[in-house]
């Protein structure tokens, strides 16, 4: 058995990022044996990361980057906005934006790439173990262009790069690479501040159409007006729908005369060349995660008892 030193117990925990005394009683275990107390502390970790798992994790951060002619975009999400700011999660974001990046957005693919040696799945969990607190890779996009740019933007940023807000707007064109980056950036605020959901109006699925369509169906005929009057209500119910929801036809925010679509012919003019919508992926951090209520009175008179 190798003497449990203290040497030995500061190596342990630099390498595991686990607790003095845990690394202490992990080297008893495995009598002195680094490469097992490793081991061991990581099905510890293991078995500690299931626990929180069911934990609600709706704070984070957002992530972009780009290369060339292609961006990936990740969520990452944490229980606290503390740990969304420790330089680790950061790091791990930033590592799997890369990851991100080589599997062109596909979230399953990304989980099972490798990272250093571990899969980018079993490199959080031992993440979530050192950190104590529950994190979930929540999704990914990607956006890429044959000609012309990908353009990222990140609204309230924490640290470059990472943020509440990530786009992704690809832009097709063979005009000027930094002038189209320009613009880009124009759509891409618009696109964090508008929300759209989809890109085109041939983009809009058919279950959604049939979904809102009979809503306003229903509105309609309690106005009571011939059926001739109800139908043209619809329509022009659905086409606001359209320009609520769909990019091009959103009112562009620095200019609300105009259209989006208006907007990028003026800027084909303007640059002598077609400028087209690739594509674009907005994340808001959070959107659409259930919060947990918390029953605060009810947890002090818990501890209280």
């Amino acid at each position: 058995m190798a003497e449990i030193t203290a040497s030995l117990v500061k190596e342990l925990r630099e390498k595991t990022g686990a607790g003095m005394m845990e690394c202490k009683k992990a080297l008893s275990e495995t009598a002195g044996n680094l490469e097992e107390a490793i081991d061991f502390l990581r099905k510890k970790g293991l078995s500690v990361a299931e626990k929180k798992a069911g934990r609600v994790a709706s704070q984070g951060l957002v992530g972009v980057v780009v290369k060339g002619k292609e961006g990936a975009i990740v969520e990452l999400n944490s229980e606290t906005d503390f740990v969304a700011r420790n330089a680790e999660f950061q790091g791990f974001l930033s590592d799997v934006l890369n990851v991100a990046l080589a599997q062109k957005g596909d979230i399953e693919a990304i989980k099972t790439a490798d990272m250093g040696g571990k899969s980018v799945a079993d490199t959080l969990t031992a993440l979530i173990a050192k950190i104590g607190e529950n994190m979930t890779l929540r999704r990914a996009g990607y956006v890429s262009v044959s000609n012309g740019v990908v353009v990222p933007y990140m609204h309230t940023a924490i640290v470059p790069n990472q943020g509440k807000i990530g786009v992704l707007v690809g832009l097709e064109s063979t005009a000027d690479e930094s002038k189209l980056n320009e613009f880009g950036k124009k759509i891409a605020m618009h696109i964090a501040a508008a929300a759209p959901r989809f890109a085109k109006t041939d983009d809009v699925d058919a279950d959604t159409l049939a979904h809102e369509r009979g809503i306003y169906e229903e509105q309609a005929k309690a106005s009571g007006k011939p059926a001739n009057i109800i139908e043209k209500m619809v329509e022009g119910r659905i086409r606001k729908f359209h320009e609520e929801v769909v990019l091009l036809e959103q009112a562009f925010i620095m200019d609300p005369d105009k259209k989006v679509k208006e907007i990028l012919a003026e800027a084909s003019k303007e640059l002598g060349t077609p400028v087209e919508l690739a594509g674009f992926v907005r994340f808001g951090l959070g959107e659409g995660i259930e919060k947990k209520e918390e029953d605060f009175a009810a947890e002090v008179s818990s501890c209280l008892k």
